[in-house]
């Protein structure tokens, strides 16, 4: 009786164990890919190490979609006949769209080798850079006036340097579907020669002329009409400057828009020299004052 009277005072007094608690691996993953939704590519990829949910929902498809340009197929499909596949026949029809943005996030060749383009890991914004292999130089040919130099401070291993010159003419132009948006088109240009030496970067200006005098002219214009023009003295040297050309708008992705520019410095009552003319690049308008801070570094 005791043992009985014991059992019955122990089940009615002790108090009931407490619920567990609900946390963030708990969310349903389909909430969490909602929230995802409304963030940047990078803070999608640091919360996806958080617990499971959030792994799972980072893969979400829609989440993904919405971080590619509209128009990403046109993109794939321009740039994949000079091996944007990359041995892969399956691309891009059967992967998830998270790694659809991670390949087109890494720059990819085309035009045989002259253009390349890529999507902003950290925006998805679409970005295209043209080496100075695939612009149309005056002089290029002649070796008085400019040689190919090769270099690791370009995309593109190459620039073109010019070691003297009455008439400086540099014109370029792309087709492609860009994707909706703003743009502005930069020549990355610099004066004076850069080599290695004991291991540290050195700047020869022995042949830098001639770029006080007048200023240099940069031109855009557009197949739907839109036009640009800016003028300034190329006066930095040693350091790898981004001189702004002009901008343009892509309002129809679904059709391909053709851009071309040109940088001229035609007075030919005195010679100019010692630039290296790396190559010219597309970027999200918004990139301006990121490139500014680039070059103040």
């Amino acid at each position: 009786m005791g043992a009985a009277f014991s059992m019955l005072f122990s089940s009615t007094n002790t108090p009931a164990a407490p619920a567990s608690k609900l946390g963030l691996g708990d969310l349903p993953e389909s909430c969490v890919a909602s929230v995802l939704l409304y963030l940047d590519p990078p803070e999608i990829c640091k919360l996806a190490m958080l617990n499971r949910a959030f792994r799972g929902a980072s893969s979400a498809d829609f989440v993904w979609e919405s971080k590619l340009p509209l128009n990403y197929g046109s993109v794939i499909d321009r740039v994949a006949d000079d091996g944007w596949k990359q041995g892969c026949d399956d691309f891009p029809k059967n992967l998830c769209k998270r790694d659809i943005y991670s390949r087109l996030c890494r720059p990819k060749s085309f035009d045989g080798g002259t253009k390349k383009v890529w999507l902003d890991k950290s925006s998805g914004k679409f970005c295209l850079s043209i080496s100075s292999n695939g612009l149309a130089i005056t002089g290029i040919g002649d070796r008085r006036y400019w040689s190919r130099l090769q270099t690791e401070e370009s995309r593109f291993r190459s620039v073109a340097y010019l070691q003297q010159i009455w008439w400086l003419e540099v014109d370029g132009e792309v087709e492609f579907p860009f994707p909706a948006g703003s743009y502005s088109l930069f020549f990355r240009l610099q004066l004076g020669r850069t080599s290695k030496r004991f291991g540290r970067r050195v700047c020869n200006t022995e042949h830098v002329h001639g770029w006080d005098i007048k200023p240099v002219r940069f031109q855009l214009s557009t197949s739907d009409g839109q036009q640009g023009t800016t003028q300034c003295y190329i006066n930095e040297p040693g350091r790898w400057i981004y001189y702004h050309a002009g901008d343009f708008v892509v309002v129809d992705p679904s059709t391909s828009m053709k851009v071309e520019f040109s940088m001229t410095q035609i007075d030919c009552t005195h010679t100019k020299g010692g630039l290296c003319v790396d190559s010219v690049f597309v970027y999200p308008s918004e990139f301006k004052e990121r490139l500014k801070l680039c070059q103040m570094q």
